[in-house]
């Protein structure tokens, strides 16, 4: 092999390898069994759940979505910057007697989970768990991050992150700062499904 071909080789190697050093460590391919389509009204926002960091949330948030729970709940808190906030399969869904009130203060039949914290980081795309002041009281609602939010590092459950459809979140209707993102006339979730159910 001459020196050149020698040089084109290395090159290409090097730089198949810093394109490889820059995809995040927990890429892998789409699991039609683990990944949600949320379809809301600007289009689809798909969901890669992590079963590996939070198993147990994973596992109620397909349970509620194969039951249909979701459909019709509404995305009560929004916050411009931070967070879109739905889940409250009791009192969120504009479809089975909603209750702007009560509305994310409810959960599902189901019952409340256990903590499952981890180094995973807050960003753009995250969704956790939310939940009241007791680390373990996690049950329906979950939130989708607009932006970075490290103060919530290790302090609520990462259970997925956006991998397409993020331009359709940055649309849901936002709420007011000054009543800590609660939405007037909120959108909502239209439909959810678990990918590996799609025919």
């Amino acid at each position: 092999m001459s020196f050149l071909r020698k040089l084109l080789a290395v090159t290409a190697f090097l730089a198949f390898s810093a394109t490889a050093a820059l995809q995040p460590a927990n890429a892998q391919a789409a699991d039609p069994e683990n990944t949600v389509v949320l379809t809301l009204k600007d289009g689809d926002v798909t969901i890669a759940l992590r079963p590996d960091l939070a198993p147990k949330h994973a596992e109620q948030i397909k349970k509620l979505v194969r039951d249909g729970a979701y459909n019709g709940v509404v995305f009560h808190r929004v916050i411009d910057g931070f967070m879109a906030q739905t889940g409250d399969v009791e009192f969120g869904n504009a479809d089975k007697g909603y209750n702007p009130g009560r509305a994310g203060t409810g959960g599902s039949s189901y019952g409340n989970i256990p903590a499952e914290f981890s180094k995973e980081p807050f960003v753009r795309g995250t969704v956790g768990m939310a939940r009241s002041s007791s680390p373990n009281s996690a049950n329906s609602q979950f939130f989708i991050m607009f932006d970075e939010g490290s103060f919530l590092n290790g302090e609520y459950t990462v259970v997925g992150q956006v991998t397409s459809g993020m331009e359709v979140v940055d649309k849901i209707k936002k709420g007011s700062k000054s009543a800590n993102g609660a939405v007037d006339n909120p959108d909502r979730i239209v439909k959810a499904i678990v990918l590996a159910d799609r025919k």
